[in-house]
């Protein structure tokens, strides 16, 4: 079992944070600000991948949920497996072989689909590293696959020109496994760090609160630094992302030790980064907030992210997932673009390191539109207003089971290159359509225009500037969003 002197990490944390720019105040880190090559990414890949993908059943909580008595998991994983004493969590190791990963085709399937970045997830709630790490011998090097899942990774990306982020949910570890302690289970006793099942305590009645029950332990949050810091040291990602509970006040210390040393290390290897939060974990200017399956109603002066998954119903690869379409998933995409943010969309590959067939069809169907329309997304900003349309947006986290009712009435906005692009979140069955933004007339759009294009070809559509619209005629093209290019 792998152990490390906790005193001697930490002093190695401190003497980077005293030497860089960065020191951990808030005041010190509010003089950070998003990097510019930030501000142009539109569309990035998450991925959650990892050892809750073998008994594929339930969602990637299956590690928590298989020892909550009577739930479905639990359930499932007696009549599947047998009693837990027998068969626990660490007993899938073993059966987590990743035989047939191959990082060069993620590379290549991604980047054909038009992601910019991808940000596979480190380490998830379970507390399985998948990468090559000193700390614990749970690991995707050490177990399982034999592998450095996330260096092999990080390889591949870069050799795609795909900006490389990873991800830590290490901090939820803390009660993750802790049901298994209320029953006869394989968690019981005492355990060390290290120990894939230390410390599973308690689990906290509120998980969305910042105070109150279930206090992390300070030997849990240095452990959580060492490792948040072990990432950026020994894979350098240009983005990392952090889940909830890393707004629980007790950590806003060990929070701000991780900032100044991300921040100072970048300094050092002469790059600019970016850290994902959720929850108003870190005060606003200092990082980059996120919206976990959800948007915002209107647009934004700020860079902001929302993720989501290709599924309904988890994160990673279960038997019967329910997949959203490609179709709502692009008009999501444009909707985020158009208010100054970017989509993490994830996906959740199965335990032999392949990609479902639905998850295959809707990265193939994002990147053949994509292929078309990029310059609409990648190669614009946000236009003065974000769009116009019937169908509200509803803002705020945890909203994309409301699949929203789009129609061709329903337009978003970006402008680049001397271009306004108007798109259409659904294609007109007749070919027609009114932007009402664009009327003819002052305080609308009093401008001329040249032309009015479909990106990719140079036959002009035909169109009418008029005092109620911008009238255009354009045959209905399949059933996702239809760009318009106006030169004026």
């Amino acid at each position: 079992m792998k152990n490390y002197d906790m005193k001697t990490k930490l002093e190695e944390i401190e003497k980077v944070i005293k030497k860089g720019p960065f020191s951990d105040t808030w005041e010190s880190l509010s003089d950070y600000t998003v990097p510019k090559w930030y501000e142009k990414l539109r569309f990035g890949i998450f991925i959650h991948y990892g050892v809750f993908t073998v008994p594929a059943y339930d969602n990637e909580w299956y590690a928590r949920n298989m020892y909550v008595k009577d739930s479905v998991a639990y359930k499932h994983h007696i009549e599947t497996y047998g009693k837990h004493t027998e068969f626990g969590y660490k007993d899938f190791i073993p059966m987590f072989k990743a035989e047939n990963f191959d990082a060069d085709r993620w590379a290549k399937t991604f980047k054909e689909a038009g992601a910019q970045y991808v940000v596979p997830v480190a380490e998830h709630h379970d507390g399985f590293q998948m990468y090559e790490t000193e700390l614990s011998s749970y690991n995707a090097a050490d177990m399982g696959p034999c592998m450095n899942y996330l260096g092999l990774l990080k390889e591949s990306f870069e050799k795609q020109d795909i900006i490389f982020g990873t991800s830590s949910h290490r901090i939820e570890h803390f009660f993750f496994l802790g049901d298994g302690r209320e029953f006869d289970s394989d968690i019981k006793g005492e355990f060390k760090r290290g120990e894939l099942y230390w410390p599973s305590e308690k689990a906290p009645k509120d998980f969305d609160a910042a105070d109150g029950d279930c206090v992390p332990t300070e030997e849990f949050m240095q452990d959580w630094l060492v490792r948040s810091c072990e990432i950026v040291e020994k894979y350098q990602p240009n983005i990392m992302y952090f889940d909830w509970w890393i707004q629980r006040v007790e950590l806003k210390p060990y929070l701000r030790k991780f900032l100044a040393f991300y921040y100072n290390k970048a300094a050092e290897w002469g790059k600019e980064v970016v850290v994902n939060y959720k929850h108003d974990a870190i005060p606003f200017g200092i990082a980059v907030p996120d919206i976990e399956r959800g948007q915002l109603a209107s647009q934004k002066p700020y860079r902001w992210q929302s993720d989501t998954a290709m599924c309904f119903n988890s994160w990673c690869y279960t038997v019967g997932n329910k997949y959203k379409e490609a179709k709502d998933i692009l008009c999501d995409i444009i909707d985020i673009a158009s208010k100054n943010g970017t989509m993490l969309l994830n996906i959740g590959p199965k335990a032999d390191g392949t990609f479902s067939d639905e998850e295959t069809e809707i990265l193939k169907e994002i990147g053949e539109w994509m292929s078309v329309n990029h310059e609409a997304i990648f190669d614009t900003k946000p236009y003065r207003t974000f769009g116009e349309g019937p169908t509200a947006i509803v803002e705020g986290g945890f909203q994309d089971g409301n699949v929203k009712e789009f129609s061709s009435a329903d337009f978003r906005f970006l402008a680049g290159k001397g271009c306004i692009y108007i798109i259409a979140l659904r294609p007109d069955a007749d070919g027609e359509y009114n932007v009402k933004s664009f009327a003819k007339k002052q305080g609308s759009f009093n401008s001329s225009i040249a032309s009015i294009t479909n990106p990719g070809k140079e036959e002009k559509l035909s169109f009418e500037h008029l005092e109620d619209g911008l009238h255009i005629k354009c045959k209905a093209q399949g059933d996702k969003p239809v760009v318009f290019k106006l030169e004026i």
